[in-house]
């Protein structure tokens, strides 16, 4: 009987477009517990009201990796804290907020459970909306959280877990060009900088590492080269790499850094030229926008490499800001702004999922 008041009520509620509305993001995925609020119109970059994250980096780096049980009760020690934090400081109360939207979608299970209820329980006692967010819209959205890029647009999406590559042509649709058929480029860097002791996390230690290096010192293969669908294969180009490393002795880690970063920048290179083709084949030339997003879209080198291919090709190139492409809560908020106008909202009934696709193959 609760959960069809609470149907019924959010059927009624009022989500006239020109109105401006206050979302409170929730993000729990992975090992960063993250909450925002953000206010904003549909379809232009929000202002955002406040924000708070911890990271569990320290609580993972004796392990080499995350810990998923961790990271759960880590999430759930956080989040009244934080929610309390990002109250605070916005200076407004429940009655302001509008909708409450959280990861539910994908990611350790635990973590997101644990998000995803304090996301329900917070609706249920406020009388307010419910908006499950998939973790890697909010990943494709986050361009737009700084400047108002048009639909549709070519996205690599790259993160920890993911390496795709879609077509955004609006919020909530999708179409999957390519993806990684074994390791995802974030895995990649992580699992190298595991074999060199560089410490967790790796991606940002082998970026380091890299500026000093030489990128040409070591020859490693590029997988999946040429071939005529824009998949990725990383697990190759890291097996390479752990053979380079038992065999010599001699090893300068800085540039094998160097080398393995400009693999995957070459990797990512021929990828997007076959998806760039694919792209202008679909849409005009006045369309022709690239944007990447992910926490591999933090790297510096990788950055200023797809820029020079987007001028090549005749493509603009967007990213988010650079505090905004790991996870966090802001991004969760602001495609729950997005789906909030399109009065996409969720039953509370909504399940926690460990692994959801974003786009489909068309």
């Amino acid at each position: 009987m609760l959960f069809l008041r609470y149907q019924d009520s959010m059927m009624n509620k009022d989500t006239n477009h020109s109105k401006t509305a206050i979302i409170l993001g929730i993000e729990s995925s992975c090992d960063e517990t993250a909450l925002a609020v953000i206010r904003g119109k549909q379809n232009s970059p929000p202002e955002i009201i406040s924000e708070s994250l911890f990271s569990q980096v320290e609580e993972h780096q004796r392990y080499g990796g995350v810990v998923p049980e961790i990271a759960a009760r880590s999430h759930g020690n956080r989040i009244p804290h934080l929610l309390s934090d990002v109250m605070h400081k916005a200076k407004i109360n429940f009655s302001h907020i509008d909708a409450i939207a959280a990861t539910s979608e994908p990611g350790l299970i635990g973590g997101v459970l644990v998000g995803l209820m304090v996301a329900k329980g917070l609706c249920v006692a406020h009388n307010k909306p419910l908006i499950a967010v998939n973790h890697l819209e909010g990943h494709a959205l986050s361009p737009r959280l700084s400047e108002n890029i048009d639909f549709p647009y070519l996205l690599l999406l790259v993160s920890g877990g993911h390496c795709q590559i879609l077509i955004v042509y609006g919020v909530g649709s999708y179409e999957l060009l390519g993806t990684t058929i074994d390791d995802s480029a974030g895995e990649a860097f992580d699992k190298v900088a595991k074999m060199l002791d560089l410490g967790f996390p790796g991606g940002p230690a082998v970026e380091k590492m890299a500026m000093t290096g030489n990128p040409f010192a070591y020859h490693l293969p590029t997988p999946l080269k040429g071939t005529p669908t824009p998949n990725f294969s990383f697990s190759g180009l890291k097996t390479a790499i752990l053979r380079i490393i038992e065999k010599q002795s001699n090893l300068s880690i800085s540039d094998l850094c160097a080398s393995f970063q400009n693999a995957v920048i070459e990797c990512f290179v021929d990828r997007l030229k076959i998806a760039m083709r694919l792209y202008k084949n679909k849409f005009s030339l006045k369309d022709l926008r690239f944007v990447i997003a992910g926490g591999v879209a933090s790297n510096q080198s990788i950055r200023h490499e797809l820029q020079n291919l987007c001028q090549l090709e005749g493509f603009s190139y967007a990213a988010p800001p650079l505090k905004y492409c790991t996870d966090n809560g802001v991004m969760i908020a602001y495609a729950g702004l997005e789906h909030y106008f399109l009065r996409n909202f969720s039953p509370l009934d909504y399940s926690a999922k460990a692994r959801s696709p974003l786009g489909t193959k068309l």
